[in-house]
């Protein structure tokens, strides 16, 4: 009972240090200039310089400059400091738009049909808003070979499998499997394989044929017991929870070479995530992430400005719970924040939020190629089709029109690198109402970055 009593303060002491944080970063990470942010935190400030994502340490003297110049909004005296300061540097990233980037990984939609009922599914309760149909296995296979050709000899490549359920149509995706190693042999080309799925048809079988090819699996599950129910249930209206957790334990038993990880859709609904974190971890999975709902197919369950307010909070808790347990030498896969960690560490900036239409598409039933799996049948994010290959110019304006330096309010944000500009997909649909949040994030994650460099250093190798 005592060890309860003490988990449950501990929890709530998370919890309230996580609010409190929030109220700090929040007005901090508002985009006051477009070359340069302060990163107050730990011990030290650090000045974010978006031109390259580069972070630096400084002193309470610069930090007091820069922060006046940038309160000033006087952009070209915080140019010349920078200059001073041998921060400026030419243009990691300029206005150019890529240019008919070669495919390295393509998703088939290989079943556009699903057994689930999910009122918010973008692809419309898995059918993409026509008739439910799976790929046949002449689609897939010209599919492969589209990406296999495009691939260098001895090269990369990622085949995705989603729906709808993609195991409504498992046969296919064991012969697209087949298929696909035997083609990649020939010119030494190594594929890696993917897979979305809602769990409720996994079998023993599958964790077999998964864990032999190396798949990456990742699990839907919107909450625990009957928050996941009240988001996933069956088209009959019963849940699904209890179903997934029996068909997923082989995998979770079996992985090695596979990874099995979860992939939870945040409603106004969810608002333990930590709970949801730490039950999940327990039980063995791979990873965990979570991704707020923005666009939803019917309009419900989006999340607003407040609800993302309290998501917020609960994210930077669980990253309060990462830290803790990396400084304690605890493995912790809450995959928002090492993916956050890993971005900030290597210095990303990129001009798009994503690979859809930048190397990387989606495959309908009908042959057609789109921008990514959630422009599927949409002519927003059309690319080509299998016959005819992709369209230059449907993808390289398509490129021109998403790069991040012609969004607005984009191009005078501090975390445009860093972001990209949000998910294409929902950025056409319903615009950005989650820009504070991902820029509040991405200050939480920074600073984070420092205290964890600072008291655990190479805690990362």
């Amino acid at each position: 009972m005592t060890q309860t009593i003490e988990k449950l303060t501990e929890t709530q002491q998370n919890a309230l240090l996580a609010s409190r944080l929030a109220q700090v970063i929040v007005p901090q990470s508002k985009p006051y200039s477009a070359k340069a942010h302060l990163i107050k935190g730990g011990q030290s400030t650090q000045i974010f310089i978006p031109n390259g994502s580069r972070l630096y340490t400084i002193p309470q003297e610069i930090e007091q400059k820069i922060a006046f110049l940038i309160q000033e909004k006087d952009e070209k005296a915080l140019q010349k400091e920078l200059l001073h300061l041998g921060l400026e540097a030419p243009d990691y990233i300029t206005d150019e738009p890529l240019q008919s980037p070669p495919l390295h990984a393509l998703s088939l939609a290989i079943a556009q049909n699903c057994n689930m009922g999910c009122t918010y599914c973008y692809a419309d309760q898995g059918d993409f808003g026509g008739p439910s149909k799976n790929m046949t296995l002449e689609t897939a296979f010209k599919a492969i070979d589209l990406l296999v050709k495009d691939c260098p000899e001895g090269g990369k490549a990622q085949l995705t499998f989603l729906g709808g359920e993609p195991l409504i149509n498992r046969s296919a995706i064991k012969e697209a499997v087949w298929y696909t190693e035997t083609s990649a042999k020939k010119k030494n080309v190594q594929i890696s394989y993917s897979i979305t799925t809602n769990g409720t048809l996994l079998t023993e079988s599958d964790a077999f044929f998964f864990e032999e090819y190396g798949f990456s699996v990742t699990i839907s599950l919107d909450g625990i017991g009957k928050e996941h129910d009240l988001n996933r249930p069956m088209k009959g209206g019963q849940g699904s929870y209890d179903r997934i957790m029996k068909n997923v334990q082989p995998l979770l038993l079996l992985q090695k070479k596979m990874q099995v990880s979860v992939r939870v859709t945040v409603t106004p609904e969810t608002t333990n995530l930590p709970d949801v974190l730490d039950e999940f971890i327990r039980m063995g999975f791979h990873g965990v992430g979570f991704s707020p709902l923005l666009r939803s197919s019917n309009g419900q369950n989006e999340m607003n400005n407040e609800q993302l307010s309290v998501m917020l909070e609960n994210m930077i808790a669980c990253g309060l719970a990462f830290e803790k347990n990396v400084l304690a030498g605890k493995r912790y896969p809450f995959l928002n924040m090492v993916n956050a960690l890993k971005e900030i560490s290597k210095g990303t900036h990129r001009p798009y939020p994503c690979g859809a239409g930048a190397g990387y598409m989606g495959v309908s039933a009908d042959e057609e190629l789109f921008a990514c799996h959630r422009f599927v049948n949409e002519d927003a994010g059309k690319m080509g089709n299998l016959n005819e290959g992709i369209q230059p110019d449907l993808q390289n304006n398509w490129l021109a029109s998403r790069h991040v330096n012609t969004q607005e309010p984009c191009s005078k944000c501090w975390a445009r690198y860093l972001c990209g500009g949000g998910c294409h997909h929902e950025v056409i649909e319903k615009g950005r109402p989650a820009c504070d949040y991902i820029r509040s994030w991405l200050f939480y994650t920074i600073q984070a970055s420092e205290r964890l460099s600072r008291l655990k250093p190479n805690w990362n190798n």
